[in-house]
Order: structure tokens, then sequence, then C-alpha cells
């Protein structure tokens, strides 16, 4: 008689969830603090699109309707805006939505996947949970080591990961790195190429932005839930050759996204003024915190997206520092789930926030010192 197989497949099993940061109301409740500002979670703090909220409060949404299974007018708005055909555009439930359906829809068993060790962890739990061979590469520096990932192409690789700017270091590679990178890739490899953060980083002159690289093999993916503000209604889009879209759309869910997220995204994408203003600020206080870090001699990560992440001697000195800040109400993103644990994410909050911040970090700088 043949051995039983276990219900959970071993991959899945060995599986550790995601652990989101602390809430708000958990951390109110545990320290019994009237005020929190949660800087741990890389959200625009200025709130969501105007342009976005009124195109909800203003519509006369039929909720018992489903939504619109292809996107379209969504679709349509983002080819017009990117210059691209509608069938070079997909839409999904953020852009780890869309990754889960290209990893559905292009890896075999017997493929490989290659991507950095400390990179974006929505990626690796999805990787992992595919049971797909996984090649995590060593960052060098915080960065994406390119040549080393090329080393690890062969022959049963079909898919690399690639986060430009990365989440959680904030780093990103330039536009020669990428294109040297890229003369390493087979045609038949496709590179998810995550710019989730791009609004913040594209200004950097040698950022290179994938809408200029039209490799037929690289799926470049974007996101409204940071600059846009539209963290909660999950919606993301993604562009590619129409061949590589075409077959995305069989197998993505046919109802994604929302009827709701669908609509807050098409006014949202027009909203430039909002855009604008956010650029800025985050621009302005991630200076503040630079130069405050900088005085106390904390050594941090230069970064082009809307977070610093610091770096401490020990796991037990970064456990230390953002157990600390938790006492004074702010939320910070410890950042060993990451495998980085002697590192804190800080996500760039809003001045008043920003102001708050470092005043608790100039308290906390004076009472160790």
């Amino acid at each position: 008689m043949n051995k039983k197989r276990d219900l959970v497949p071993s991959h899945i099993s060995k599986l550790k969830p995601y652990i989101a940061g602390k809430r708000i109301e958990e951390v109110k409740k545990e320290h019994n603090l009237l005020n929190i500002i949660k800087l741990a979670s890389n959200e625009n703090p200025l709130g969501s699109s105007p342009l976005a909220i009124d195109s909800i409060s203003n519509s006369n949404i039929d909720f018992h309707r489903y939504p619109d299974s292809s996107g379209y007018n969504l679709r349509k708005k983002i080819a017009n805006k990117f210059e691209v055909k509608i069938e070079n555009v997909i839409l999904g439930n953020g852009s780890e939505g869309i990754m889960s359906s290209i990893m559905r829809t292009f890896l075999s068993s017997d493929d490989e996947i290659i991507s950095s060790k400390n990179s974006f962890i929505g990626f690796r739990v999805l990787a992992n949970a595919s049971g797909i061979k996984t090649n995590w590469v060593p960052m060098k520096n915080y960065k994406y080591d390119l040549p080393a990932i090329s080393k690890f192409i062969n022959d049963k690789t079909k898919l690399i990961y690639l986060a430009n700017p990365d989440n959680p270091t904030g780093t990103y590679f330039n536009k020669i790195k990428f294109d040297d990178f890229m003369k390493n890739v087979p045609d038949n490899i496709l590179v998810i190429l995550d710019e989730a953060y791009f609004e913040y980083a594209k200004d950097n002159e040698d950022f290179p932005d994938s809408m200029f690289y039209r490799y037929d093999n690289v799926i470049t993916l974007r996101t409204f839930s940071k600059i846009y503000g539209l963290a909660s209604l999950r919606i993301g889009y993604g562009f590619a050759h129409e061949r590589l879209i075409n077959n995305l759309m069989k197998v993505k869910l046919p109802f994604e996204p929302s009827t709701v997220a669908q609509l807050a995204a098409i006014s949202a994408i027009d909203d430039d003024k909002f855009v604008k203003k956010s650029i800025f600020e985050n621009k302005i206080n991630k200076i503040k915190i630079y130069e405050s870090l900088k005085n106390k001699k904390l050594n941090y990560i230069e970064s082009a997206t809307n977070f610093v992440t610091l770096t401490f001697n020990s796991s037990d000195e970064a456990k230390y520092f953002c157990d600390s800040m938790l006492t004074k109400g702010i939320i910070l993103r410890n950042l060993k789930g990451f495998g980085l644990d002697t590192c804190i994410r800080i996500s760039i909050g809003n001045k008043k926030e920003t102001n708050l911040f470092l005043k608790i970090l100039d308290d906390f700088y004076f009472n160790v010192t």
C-alpha cells in the first residue's frame, strides 16, 4: 500500500505567513496611547487622490453587477497615457495579483526562478508557495547584484524578478546596469520588473524607466497603491508584449479589480496635481530625515522611494530602536521578516508626522547618549 500523502504539500506547510506591520488600534491598546503615527507600510501620508475620492462619491455604481472583467475603460486610459496599445496592458488586485497570474500562467514544475534574497517579501511568498525551485541571490551593499543574478541563469530558468526601486532597501539599479544585464537574458526567460515606486524614482536621470525598454520578455508592474494613495482598493497594472498579456488574460481572475477600484483608478491617473504634491512633500521630508540621521551618526541607505531604511550593528540594537519608538506611538517596520534583521524601515510621513518623529528621535537619541 502506498504511503498516505499529507493533505498539505510540504512546500506550503514550511511557509511562514506574511506578517503585516502592527495595526494602529493594536498599538493604542497595547501601549495605552491615544495618538499613533504609522510609518511602517509606505502608504501615501497625504491620503488618496482627491479626483479618485470624488469619482467614487459622485458615482452611481450598480453593486449588484459584476465588474468589467476586461477593465476596458481603465486599460484604455492607461494605454493612452503611456502611448501603448490596450493589448499591452493588464490589471490586477495590486501588483501582487498580477505576479500571481504571471506565475500561474508561465511556470511549469520543472522551471526555475531567480531573484534577490532580501527583496520584496510579497514575491518571496508567492515564489515559495509555487513549489518552483527559486535561486535567491544575495544583495551587494543592499542593492541588486545583477551580474551575480546573471550567473544563475541556466536552461531551466524561466522567470527573473527585479524590483526597481527595491523594497525594503529603497535602492535602484541604473540604465547601464540594466542594459548590461538584459544582454545576458535569453528571449525565452521572463523578467518581472516591479516598479511600484516608479513615480518617486523617475526623476533620477539614470533611472531606467521601463517604458523606454520595450523588451518582448519584460513585464512591467506598477500600482495605484503608493503615489495615488489607493492601497485599500488593491489595484495594480502591468505592461508587456500583447502575446504575454493575451495569455495572462486567460488565467487571471475574471472579475478583478473591483468596479470601485477601476473607477477610482480611472480618475486618479489624471491627478497630476496630487502626484506632484506627493513627490514634492516626500522629497522635503526625506531631506529632513536624512539631516537628522546624519547629525546623530545613524546609518541609513540612500533611498529613491517614500521610505528610508536604517542599518544597525546588530538585530538586538535594531529591535530595541523599533520597540522604543513603538512605546512613543511611532510604528516602524522591523525588517527581520525580510531577512534583514539589523534593519528598520521608516516610511516618510507628512510634514506633521515627520516633525513629530524627528522630535521623538531627538528625545530617544538624547536619552541613550
